[in-house]
């Protein structure tokens, strides 16, 4: 895969972001890895009106920025920091979703309810709030993400990370939905969470190996 292909890959997982509700107006940020760099997403803009070209290159060793004519996003330390930290990773998808957010103003553990959250997200960790666009905030997170690819901010957002862009982004909209469901069946009684033991038989089961396999590998 090329920067080329990089860069069309985050326009269109960004215009999804959108689409699906995941932020609003100028929210949110994403990045990629590609060969020792990251590509950012720009500063003051909503994510379904980034061009290919305005994704903003930095690299991930110095913290050298690309001059374009385009500041990187705000949370640049987060993003950059997370890639030092954990050579694995290979996108980081932020959002401010809604449930998620209600989800923190009430609750900080995210219990494993169903299926595919257990296949796709496992355990999601929790930060308590820390202002945004900071090094308190960046290390917040990269204190987390060699032990959990699902992070909630209390008061603030939804930080995911995978192989690629695919895998980040659809951990974002599970954790959404987990949330969502959370919050619904809470309204009625305590949520029943699935057991340790039914958490590992889902993720023991080859289907859902394969299936995990398959998301990773598809860009």
């Amino acid at each position: 895969m090329s920067a080329t292909d990089i860069r069309n890959e985050l326009c269109k997982y960004a215009r999804k972001t959108v689409s699906n509700k995941l932020v609003v107006g100028p929210g949110g940020n994403l990045s990629a890895r590609h060969e020792g760099k990251m590509y950012l997403s720009p500063s003051g803009f909503a994510l379904d009106e980034i061009a290919p070209e305005q994704w903003v290159e930095v690299d991930i060793e110095s913290g050298d920025i690309a001059d374009i004519g385009l500041r990187p996003s705000s949370e640049v330390l987060m993003h950059l920091y997370a890639y030092r930290a954990n050579p694995s990773i290979g996108a980081i998808v932020h959002t401010h979703p809604p449930y998620c957010i209600a989800f923190t103003l009430v609750e900080q553990e995210l219990p494993v309810m169903f299926p595919d959250q257990a296949a796709l997200v496992g355990t999601t960790t929790y930060v308590p709030y820390v202002l945004p666009t900071t090094d308190r905030l960046a290390d917040a997170v990269v204190a987390k993400v060699n032990d959990y690819s699902t992070i909630l901010l209390g008061n603030h957002g939804l930080v995911t990370t995978g192989r690629n862009l695919r895998e980040a982004y659809y951990r974002t909209e599970v954790v959404e939905e987990s949330a969502k469901i959370w919050l619904i069946a809470s309204a009625i009684k305590t949520p029943k969470a699935l057991t340790d033991e039914e958490y590992k038989e889902i993720a023991s089961l080859e289907s859902e190996a394969y299936r995990i396999e398959l998301l990773q590998k598809m860009k």
